[in-house]
Protein backbone atom coordinates (compact mmCIF):
# COMPACT_ATOMS: atom_id res chain seq x y z
CA UNK A 1 0.00 0.00 0.00
CA UNK A 2 3.05 2.42 -0.26
CA UNK A 3 3.24 2.45 -4.17
CA UNK A 4 0.69 1.59 -6.85
CA UNK A 5 1.30 0.57 -10.12
CA UNK A 6 0.52 3.22 -12.84
CA UNK A 7 0.30 1.22 -16.12
CA UNK A 8 1.46 1.25 -20.00
CA UNK A 9 -1.09 2.94 -22.30
CA UNK A 10 -1.38 0.90 -25.28
CA UNK A 11 -3.06 2.66 -28.46
CA UNK A 12 -2.73 2.42 -32.27
CA UNK A 13 0.44 4.20 -32.82
CA UNK A 14 1.63 4.70 -36.73
CA UNK A 15 5.41 4.73 -35.30
CA UNK A 16 7.29 1.34 -35.53
CA UNK A 17 8.89 2.17 -31.86
CA UNK A 18 8.01 -0.82 -29.33
CA UNK A 19 5.97 -0.12 -26.91
CA UNK A 20 6.90 -0.24 -23.25
CA UNK A 21 4.36 -2.45 -21.15
CA UNK A 22 5.65 -2.35 -17.75
CA UNK A 23 4.19 -0.42 -14.92
CA UNK A 24 5.55 2.50 -13.50
CA UNK A 25 5.56 2.78 -10.01
CA UNK A 26 4.21 5.80 -7.84
CA UNK A 27 4.18 6.68 -4.27
CA UNK A 28 0.53 6.31 -3.09
CA UNK A 29 1.38 9.16 -0.96
CA UNK A 30 4.68 11.10 -1.59
CA UNK A 31 4.93 12.13 2.25
CA UNK A 32 5.30 9.28 3.44
CA UNK A 33 8.85 9.11 1.47
CA UNK A 34 9.40 12.85 2.34
CA UNK A 35 8.27 11.09 6.24
CA UNK A 36 10.37 8.11 6.67
CA UNK A 37 13.39 9.49 4.82
CA UNK A 38 13.25 12.61 7.25
CA UNK A 39 13.36 15.00 4.38
CA UNK A 40 13.19 18.74 5.00
CA UNK A 41 12.39 21.82 2.44
CA UNK A 42 16.12 22.52 2.88
CA UNK A 43 16.92 18.94 1.82
CA UNK A 44 14.33 18.46 -1.05
CA UNK A 45 15.29 21.90 -2.43
CA UNK A 46 18.73 20.68 -2.40
CA UNK A 47 18.13 17.11 -4.83
CA UNK A 48 15.83 18.78 -7.02
CA UNK A 49 15.80 15.88 -9.35
CA UNK A 50 14.45 13.69 -5.98
CA UNK A 51 12.25 16.63 -5.35
CA UNK A 52 10.67 15.92 -8.95
CA UNK A 53 10.14 12.22 -8.79
CA UNK A 54 8.13 12.72 -5.68
CA UNK A 55 6.39 15.81 -7.70
CA UNK A 56 5.29 13.78 -10.27
CA UNK A 57 3.87 11.00 -8.22
CA UNK A 58 1.54 13.46 -6.20
CA UNK A 59 0.64 14.71 -9.69
CA UNK A 60 -0.27 11.18 -10.22
CA UNK A 61 -2.18 10.14 -7.47
CA UNK A 62 -4.47 13.94 -7.84
CA UNK A 63 -4.99 12.98 -11.55
CA UNK A 64 -6.44 9.08 -10.56
CA UNK A 65 -8.62 10.74 -8.03
CA UNK A 66 -9.98 13.21 -10.55
CA UNK A 67 -10.26 10.68 -12.83
CA UNK A 68 -11.47 8.10 -11.25
CA UNK A 69 -14.70 10.60 -10.22
CA UNK A 70 -15.44 10.59 -13.90
CA UNK A 71 -14.89 6.81 -14.14
CA UNK A 72 -11.35 7.77 -15.97
CA UNK A 73 -8.46 5.54 -16.00
CA UNK A 74 -4.78 7.27 -15.78
CA UNK A 75 -1.75 5.22 -17.65
CA UNK A 76 2.09 6.23 -18.71
CA UNK A 77 3.56 5.83 -21.87
CA UNK A 78 7.09 5.14 -22.79
CA UNK A 79 8.34 3.50 -26.40
CA UNK A 80 11.62 2.31 -27.93
CA UNK A 81 12.38 5.34 -29.18
CA UNK A 82 12.30 6.92 -25.96
CA UNK A 83 9.60 8.51 -26.04
CA UNK A 84 7.59 9.14 -22.48
CA UNK A 85 4.51 11.16 -21.41
CA UNK A 86 4.01 10.85 -17.17
CA UNK A 87 0.19 10.08 -17.38
CA UNK A 88 -2.82 9.57 -19.44
CA UNK A 89 -6.19 9.87 -18.25
CA UNK A 90 -8.50 7.49 -20.81
CA UNK A 91 -12.33 7.46 -20.65
CA UNK A 92 -14.42 4.90 -21.49
CA UNK A 93 -15.93 6.71 -24.61
CA UNK A 94 -11.75 6.45 -26.21
CA UNK A 95 -11.48 10.42 -25.14
CA UNK A 96 -7.96 10.88 -23.50
CA UNK A 97 -5.41 13.77 -22.81
CA UNK A 98 -1.69 13.86 -21.94
CA UNK A 99 -0.10 14.92 -19.16
CA UNK A 100 3.62 15.70 -18.71
CA UNK A 101 4.90 17.06 -14.72
CA UNK A 102 7.46 19.63 -14.12
CA UNK A 103 8.48 21.22 -10.87
CA UNK A 104 9.10 24.57 -12.29
CA UNK A 105 7.49 26.15 -14.82
CA UNK A 106 10.73 27.14 -17.33
CA UNK A 107 10.25 23.51 -18.25
CA UNK A 108 7.15 24.21 -20.16
CA UNK A 109 8.97 24.53 -23.13
CA UNK A 110 10.68 20.95 -23.70
CA UNK A 111 7.50 19.14 -21.82
CA UNK A 112 5.33 21.47 -24.49
CA UNK A 113 7.46 20.48 -27.31
CA UNK A 114 7.70 16.40 -26.12
CA UNK A 115 3.99 16.50 -25.73
CA UNK A 116 3.27 17.71 -29.30
CA UNK A 117 5.52 15.02 -30.55
CA UNK A 118 4.09 12.36 -29.08
CA UNK A 119 0.45 13.76 -30.20
CA UNK A 120 1.53 13.57 -33.84
CA UNK A 121 2.58 10.32 -33.52
CA UNK A 122 -1.43 9.07 -32.62
CA UNK A 123 -3.28 7.40 -35.58
CA UNK A 124 -6.57 9.21 -35.08
CA UNK A 125 -7.94 7.21 -37.66
CA UNK A 126 -7.81 4.60 -34.78
CA UNK A 127 -8.38 6.44 -31.64
CA UNK A 128 -9.30 10.06 -31.27
CA UNK A 129 -7.29 13.30 -30.83
CA UNK A 130 -6.23 14.33 -27.76
CA UNK A 131 -8.86 15.88 -25.97
CA UNK A 132 -6.21 18.17 -23.98
CA UNK A 133 -2.48 18.44 -23.91
CA UNK A 134 -1.36 19.68 -20.38
CA UNK A 135 1.79 20.85 -18.65
CA UNK A 136 1.18 20.51 -14.66
CA UNK A 137 3.86 22.62 -12.87
CA UNK A 138 4.71 23.48 -9.36
CA UNK A 139 4.06 26.97 -9.26
CA UNK A 140 2.98 29.63 -11.78
CA UNK A 141 -0.60 30.14 -13.22
CA UNK A 142 -2.98 28.10 -15.85
CA UNK A 143 -3.27 29.35 -19.10
CA UNK A 144 -3.44 28.20 -22.84
CA UNK A 145 -0.11 28.43 -24.69
CA UNK A 146 -0.35 29.90 -29.01
CA UNK A 147 0.74 26.02 -29.44
CA UNK A 148 -2.37 24.69 -27.66
CA UNK A 149 -0.48 23.49 -24.60
CA UNK A 150 -2.34 23.95 -21.35
CA UNK A 151 -0.07 24.52 -18.59
CA UNK A 152 -1.37 24.39 -15.31
CA UNK A 153 -0.60 24.47 -11.56
CA UNK A 154 -0.76 21.61 -9.39
CA UNK A 155 -3.03 24.04 -7.30
CA UNK A 156 -5.29 24.61 -10.58
CA UNK A 157 -6.31 21.12 -10.91
CA UNK A 158 -10.39 20.09 -10.20
CA UNK A 159 -11.68 16.94 -10.68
Amino acid sequence: MVYEPLPAWSTHIRSSATLRKAPKRHFADPSLAVGILGLTAGKLTGDLKFFGFLFESLVVRDLRIYADTQGGQVYHYHDSAGQEVDAIIEYPDGSWGAFEVKLGIEDQDAAAASLLAFAKKIDTEKTLPPAALTVVTGNGFAFRRKDGVNVVPILALTA
